[in-house]
């Protein structure tokens, strides 16, 4: 049992009660976390299991110990969909004879701030336990009317995105009283399947003085978690911490890159931590909210010389799988910074960045899945998270922005849903997931979903704005409707593209994308033996290009000074031969006229340097990823980011910050450094290795761990040659950069080309 916890188990019956421990109050003020204990006897510690969940967030411990090391367990989601239960094997935690169970509770996603919004009591008000214990397969324990609770603990003030209070001096608990039974039945009650959030990485933290005289913490590194404080106080002395991600143009502690504008009347993002000492060391950190930080601001009267503090990485147990160096230091940072801007997100679900929103934006995941496959074992993250995608599809088939839900529900809000890039993760994020681990069984049980969304996409084709009716094709064009468009493109005002969307369609992106899930669906409804739907996906991707070429381009011919309006159609495939030809050339072009900088936005970036490499202009893309002015991807290595930010300005020059700065959709890069720059390519278990080197990185080594096996690919410059070494699990096609190919067998395979 890995980590002393099991997967995909239930009680056969459940005996348990859910208990309510509160007393009564007002929903809109915060309630100190809930302690609640249980003192039983037992006579048998043999295979002893305990079943846990909550409404809230739980830390549970037996005898003193902790059960488990779950953080902030049990998960999030939707939860009136899908409430997730932990199975611990807790035979080595019991004692024969008498033995104690305490659970504290806390708010969590349940009921505190969640969202772009900042919404609290969001699920519910009231938080709640059920568990139950068994040994041997007999009922030892469960949570019923007998069990005690009190909120008098040291957790005076809990909330997941603003912070939690801690008053060491209340450890010694009193006020206890019973609680209530509630009648929430089980039937949203769900084996746990994926893998516990855990903490990671340790950083030690270094006190320095800031300008305007503030005592700060630097951690060195941007992530998501908390920091853990070791001080020697007396009783009632106090300690603040406030997180933010960057000091601002002076030098000073700021969190204006995540301001929450209208959320200050929620309560806005404090990132804060207020500990109260007891007497002599005291060492702590929160149990029940996380942070997206690399510096936390102190406020105290205690003598910090002999303080420590240190930043824990809190992230979904994913190990790393890829890993990537080369001759160019930033480019090897920019590659950590990818690494790093996942694990900040990837916490039970990929979510957008670890301040601001923590929302499970499909554009993002649809966008970087390609990246995370080679990066880390993120097959259970996702997997979770698409199955929120599918509890958040609507009944047309429409698939929400975000997953899980966590929106105000509003009318605006309503109406910016279903957007092209967005909704089509669906399709994209599955399709990733199969490539690289080869598992039917992703697109079997995303399949009704994939469908439901060509079916709204298909309803949403059906109608034509009058600029368009004219188009032959029209019933396969996408012009209507909300679209986000080719978000975030440097010198380009989202606001006024949505504007023109909702005016004018956004028939470019929208149908492009209908044409490329339209393509992915033919294969997917082969690969499951639905040879009908097959047939259907067939001729809406044939159509759906027909309509894309007709009002998109002049007969295969690209007219536009946006980079974007070419990568999309080449990724794609909606262009051909020589329209290919000419359209990777005027793309070239237009990239040396921009001064090697891209003009791309969220949407195409990742496929930017991909597309012109591997049509011909390999020193293009090489000179695009060493860009380190604005836009390009060095200039914030250059910075001194240890994430991937938002936007490409997130610190300008002038020093002034803005937007989160640790968003991992621009860090797609990562994937072509594998794909591209050494060439490792898994579909389905099939391996080819096609590298695209380049002198300006001197050497170049990939390595991923992938779910094929170990696939390991190598090159360097010496002299007049160019070295390339390949490790592969099993038999692979490899293509050298001299145009040579062969089928290599298991193994390592050398070689040599003379320059």
């Amino acid at each position: 049992m890995e980590k002393n916890r099991y997967y995909g188990t239930l009680p056969a019956v459940w005996q348990a009660d859910w208990i309510d421990p509160e007393l009564p109050h007002d929903p809109s003020v915060k309630q100190p976390a809930s302690v609640l204990k249980k003192t039983f006897v037992i006579e048998s510690t043999e295979n002893a299991v305990l079943y846990i969940t909550c409404r809230g967030l739980y830390e549970a411990y037996l005898n003193g110990q902790r059960v488990g090391n779950f953080v902030l367990a049990p998960g999030t989601g939707d939860y009136r969909r899908r409430l997730c239960v932990q199975a611990y094997d807790i035979s080595d935690l019991l004692k024969e004879g008498e033995n104690e169970l305490i659970v504290t509770l806390g708010d969590g996603w349940y009921r505190g701030s969640v969202g772009i919004d900042g919404l609290r009591n969001y699920y519910g008000e009231d938080i709640a336990l059920l568990c139950q214990m068994e040994a041997d397969g007999k009922l030892i324990l469960c949570s019923d009317e007998t069990w005690e609770a009190s909120q008098n603990g040291p957790v005076r003030e809990n909330d997941l995105q603003q912070g939690e209070a801690y008053n060491a001096c209340m450890e010694e608990i009193t006020d206890w009283h019973t609680v209530k039974v509630r009648e929430y039945g089980f039937a949203d009650l769900k084996a746990d399947e994926s893998v516990p959030v855990l903490e990671q990485e340790r950083f030690a933290g270094k006190i320095i003085t800031t300008p305007n005289g503030e005592t700060v913490i630097d951690f060195s590194q941007n992530l998501a978690g908390y920091t853990e404080l070791k001080v020697h106080a007396k009783a009632g002395q106090k300690i603040t911490l406030w997180h933010g991600e960057t000091l601002d143009e002076n030098g000073n502690f700021t969190q204006s890159n995540f301001d929450p504008g209208d959320r200050n009347k929620n309560g806005g993002i404090p990132q804060k931590i207020e500990y109260t000492c007891k007497d002599g060391e005291n060492v702590y950190h929160p149990s029940f909210c996380i942070f997206g930080f690399r510096y936390a601001k102190v406020e105290t009267d205690i003598d910090l010389s002999d303080a420590q503090f240190t930043a824990i990485a809190v992230y979904s147990d994913m190990p790393q799988t890829g890993f990537f160096t080369c001759g160019n230091e930033d480019v090897n940072r920019l590659f950590q910074n990818s690494l790093w801007s996942m694990r900040s997100n990837f916490v039970d679900i990929p979510t957008d960045c670890p301040t601001r929103e923590r929302a499970g934006w499909t554009g993002d995941a649809g966008v970087f899945a390609p990246t995370a496959v080679y990066l880390a074992d993120c097959w259970p993250v996702l997997r979770k998270w698409l199955e929120e995608c599918r509890f958040a599809q609507h009944e047309d088939g429409l698939v929400e922005n975000i997953a899980p839900v966590n929106n105000s529900g509003s009318m605006i809000s309503n109406m910016l849903q279903g957007s092209a890039g967005w909704g089509d993760a669906c399709i994209l994020v599955p399709w990733a997931l199969y490539e690289a681990y080869g598992r039917k069984e992703i697109l079997s049980e995303n399949y009704e979903m994939m469908k439901g969304w060509m079916a709204f996409c298909e309803k949403r084709a059906s109608k034509t704005r009058l600029g368009n009716m004219m188009n032959p094709y029209k019933k396969y064009l996408v012009d209507e409707g909300f679209h986000f468009g080719e978000w975030c493109q440097p010198d380009v005002d989202n606001t006024e593209v949505m504007k023109q969307t909702m005016m004018h369609g956004n028939p470019e992106v929208a149908t492009a994308y209908y044409f490329r899930s339209a393509s992915l669906m033919k294969r997917i409804a082969e690969i499951l033996g639905k040879d009908s739907d097959a047939r259907k996906y067939a001729d809406i991707a044939e159509n759906a290009k027909k309509a894309y070429r007709y009002t998109c381009t002049d007969d295969g011919m690209i007219d536009s000074q946006r980079q974007c309006e070419y990568v999309r159609p080449l990724a794609f495939g909606l262009l051909e031969g020589k329209e290919a030809e000419d359209a990777a050339a005027a793309l070239n072009e237009l990239v040396k006229k921009n001064g090697y900088h891209l003009n791309t936005g969220f949407l195409s970036t990742p496929d930017l340097c991909r597309v012109l490499a591997d049509h011909g202009y390999a020193d293009t893309a090489y000179r695009l990823l060493l860009q380190e002015e604005c836009p390009g991807w060095l200039y914030a290595v250059k910075k001194g980011a240890t994430t991937i930010w938002e936007t490409w300005d997130g610190i300008r020059e002038d020093g002034t910050v803005h937007d989160s700065l640790n968003h991992y959709s621009y860090g797609a890069i990562s994937g072509w450094l594998f794909n591209g720059v050494c060439g490792i390519h898994l579909n389905n278990g099939k391996i080819t290795i096609k590298p695209q080197p380049s002198k300006v990185l001197g050497f170049a080594d990939a390595k991923w761990n992938s779910p094929a096996g170990t696939i390991a690919s190598s090159w360097k410059y010496e002299n007049d040659k160019l070295i390339l070494d390949m490790t592969v699990p099993c038999e692979a096609d490899v293509i050298l950069p001299d145009g040579t190919e062969e089928h290599a067998g298991k193994g390592t395979h050398h070689y040599e080309i003379l320059l």
